[in-house]
């Protein structure tokens, strides 16, 4: 059985039953222990499913385990994410020292402001560009830049912000739950979202309708910590406008 026929075998068995053990895989597919644990590595590394002692499960719908590249999310829920900038856009003074969280939502964001007299600064270097291009003053930290989401991270980065105070922010978040507040999956672009946002006088998390009880690895600031703008709350998430804090930006 060629690897590509095992995988889909392996994917099969994983969505049905939720868990698998080597041995059931082993058995079911008739291959040795170490290639099933080579696939498994492979599919877990994908993305596909989660990798666990002795065997494999299904990745819960609610949980963001992995970053997407920026280029590969930059088609999806597009509209919702140009209504949201548009809104974000418009609450941008003259006086301002505005951050930019790196991501496709704060990239509308980036094409929709017209504001040029206020002073930028970011961490993602598309959005850099975009901004100098636009005659903004534009500021960019220090720092090693993250591959995947081409956002400035690291040690450095976080000591550059912390010298910084900032009248208004917007940032991206992978999960938004009211319990477990706003998420991301990977550390070092966590601790670059959490000193920012701590450091800013008006924070705003810009985030369409899938966001919405989902759940990443890290918690960088709690629901209430700022202003989430989004297209609409999903059906059934009537909790969230309870809370005060949400703006939907679709007509209802």
């Amino acid at each position: 059985m060629i690897a590509g026929e095992r995988h889909a075998r392996i994917m099969s068995m994983v969505n049905e039953r939720g868990a698998v053990t080597v041995l059931d895989l082993m058995e079911a597919l008739d291959a040795s222990e170490s290639t099933i644990r080579r696939d498994l590595v492979k599919l877990d590394r994908s993305g596909l499913l989660s990798k666990v002692h002795g065997g494999a499960t299904r990745i819960r719908d609610d949980y963001v385990m992995h970053d997407q590249s920026f280029v590969g999310r930059q088609s999806l829920n597009m509209p919702q994410k140009q209504a949201i900038a548009a809104y974000a856009a418009k609450l941008i003074e003259p006086d301002d020292f505005v951050f930019i969280d790196g991501g496709t939502t704060t990239e509308c964001l980036v094409e929709a402001i017209a504001e040029t007299h206020a002073t930028y600064l970011t961490n993602s270097l598309p959005h850099a560009q975009r901004l100098l291009a636009k005659g903004c003053r534009t500021l960019l930290p220090g720092g090693m830049i993250k591959p995947v989401t081409e956002v400035l991270v690291g040690a450095e980065t976080v000591n550059a912000i912390r010298r910084y105070h900032f009248t208004i922010g917007f940032w991206g978040t992978n999960g938004a739950g009211l319990e477990t507040g706003f998420t991301t999956p990977e550390f070092t672009e966590a601790a670059v979202k959490q000193i920012s946002l701590e450091h800013t006088v008006r924070p705003y998390i810009l985030a369409d309708s899938s966001k919405f009880s989902k759940i990443s690895l890290i918690t960088f600031a709690d629901f209430d910590d700022a202003t989430v703008v989004t297209d609409r709350l999903p059906a059934g998430e009537g909790a969230y406008r309870s809370v005060g804090n949400v703006v939907e930006v679709e007509e209802q």
